[in-house]
């Protein structure tokens, strides 16, 4: 535990020298989320109808465009194979830096999602379980986005074959997270699929270090 928050506080002081890395996804996040009123249409409640998928949509390519400041850099410098060879373990380490992934990127995106679902006409109900979504959905991206950045650490064109790798995976949180919300606008129950998305973050906080550490070391070695 305290080898995770010596590393949790590293990567987040790293991140600080280069605010950049973690600014680029928000800018990206907040500019999607307001030009549809723009390209679609300002009706509201039509932005009401669309606002569960963009809001989702938007945040996990925000998360994808983040991953690449977490594990490329360390990389290349040498960084992550010397923390390796000091006896910290991959386990560790992608523990770490998923965590320190979400607490840059994934955390304030949970914090903008009621002003966007304010822009795009939700109902109170639905605006705070959009946050609520996005609290249990990010995390699980950030971990399972760790899987297909290790797997392609080293190789040229990475940030494609990540894209191909991650995208898949990324669906299942997708369409329920974008399914809590419109439920919530609509008067639907809920309660299902804020589960389903419980279950995913508990199982993918799990497995998703252990897959993450054994790719990785395959990527070093």
């Amino acid at each position: 535990m305290s080898h995770a928050l010596s590393l949790i506080h590293r990567e987040l002081s790293v991140v600080m020298k280069s605010p950049s890395e973690f600014v680029y996804p928000l800018a990206f996040f907040l500019m999607v989320t307001t030009m549809f009123p723009l390209a679609v249409t300002p009706e509201p409640m039509q932005l009401a109808f669309i606002a569960p998928g963009v809001i989702w949509v938007a945040a996990l390519l925000s998360l994808l465009l983040s991953l690449q400041a977490f594990y490329v850099t360390d990389y290349e410098d040498g960084s992550l194979e010397q923390l390796l060879l000091s006896g910290v373990s991959g386990h560790t380490v992608i523990i770490a830096k998923a965590t320190a992934n979400w607490i840059v990127t994934g955390l304030p995106l949970v914090l903008m999602a009621p002003i966007i679902g304010v822009l795009l006409h939700l109902d109170a109900q639905a605006n705070w379980l959009a946050m609520l979504a996005l609290l249990l959905g990010t995390p699980s991206l950030c971990f399972i986005g760790a899987i297909g950045m290790t797997l392609t650490l080293g190789l040229r064109n990475g940030g494609v074959l990540l894209t191909l790798l991650v995208l898949p995976l990324f669906i299942p949180v997708l369409i329920f997270g974008a399914s809590t919300v419109e439920a919530a606008s609509v008067g639907r129950p809920y309660n299902g699929q804020i589960a389903i998305l419980t279950a995913i973050l508990i199982l993918s906080t799990i497995l998703s270090p252990f897959a993450a550490a054994a790719a990785m070391k395959v990527s070093i070695d």
